[in-house]
């Protein structure tokens, strides 16, 4: 007796199907790998990365990144399995040149099409975007940081700030500083000329923001509280007055 053919035709049609979709991704030429960030230079900066070769593939990356700083993993780049000349991606980028603070922050703009160098152990690492210090955009195919021995790079390490940009940051925290100084000394001086507005309006304040700081009293006209409030700001001064003096010790 024959058995059914429909047994065996379905097991057989699916390997059919199969078979071809499998071949495809054996057979595929390229590779999807994790990109980050580098910035070599003042402004910050952002990027996108597009291979040219695959028309309907959307841009990957997009995070922003600080002055001489890097970012962390996003995904994807697409890179050939093989390396060979030429192959080129296409690196949307954006920048913030800093003019000021009348004329603010100028956003630029541009389009690179970058080349990518030869893979230094023969396979495709991870994608280093680079703005180098020129302000220049650069990639890097590596699985190495850059501050590794075997990184492949033409800059070698981290991002390293510049001396004006060091500075520029210290003054930002000196004057931090100075007005914690400056309003320590203010709130001494109102509580000092009027004990009884500085005690409602600390209580106040407290009621808002710092409840814990105020469960041991009973109400702003308790004399403990003025007591313990005039030493919370000496305290305050204090601690600002060290925080000046540590700052302008650790001047670039």
């Amino acid at each position: 007796m024959l058995k059914p053919i429909w047994k065996y035709a379905v097991p057989v049609l699916a390997c059919l199907l199969i078979q071809p979709a499998l071949t495809a991704c054996s057979e595929s030429t390229n590779v999807d790998v994790n990109l980050h960030g580098v910035n070599h230079t003042v402004d910050t900066f952002s990027y996108s990365v597009k291979n040219p070769a695959l028309k309907d593939q959307p841009g990957a990356g997009g995070e922003l990144i600080d002055p001489y700083g890097a970012g962390g993993t996003t995904c994807c780049a697409t890179l050939p399995k093989t390396w060979r000349p030429g192959i080129t991606l296409q690196v949307n980028a954006t920048h913030w040149v800093d003019r000021g603070p009348e004329k603010g922050l100028l956003e630029v703009k541009e389009t690179h099409l970058v080349e990518v160098p030869q893979y230094p152990d023969g396979k495709p690492g991870e994608l280093w975007v680079l703005r180098t210090p020129d302000g220049k955009v650069a990639v890097v195919s590596s699985d190495f940081q850059p501050d590794h021995p075997n990184w492949p790079g033409q800059i070698k390490g981290w991002p390293v700030p510049s001396y004006e940009y060091r500075l520029e940051r210290w003054k930002i925290f000196l004057n931090y500083h100075l007005a914690s100084v400056d309003a320590a000394l203010s709130l001494l001086h109102d509580l000092e000329e009027d004990p009884k507005k500085g005690c409602i309006e600390a209580w106040e304040h407290a009621k808002q923001y710092d409840r814990d700081s105020i469960k041991a009293f009973t109400g702003p006209e308790e004399p403990r509280y003025l007591v313990q409030l005039k030493k919370d700001y000496e305290k305050f001064f204090e601690n600002s007055k060290n925080r000046v003096n540590q700052v302008m010790e650790e001047k670039p």
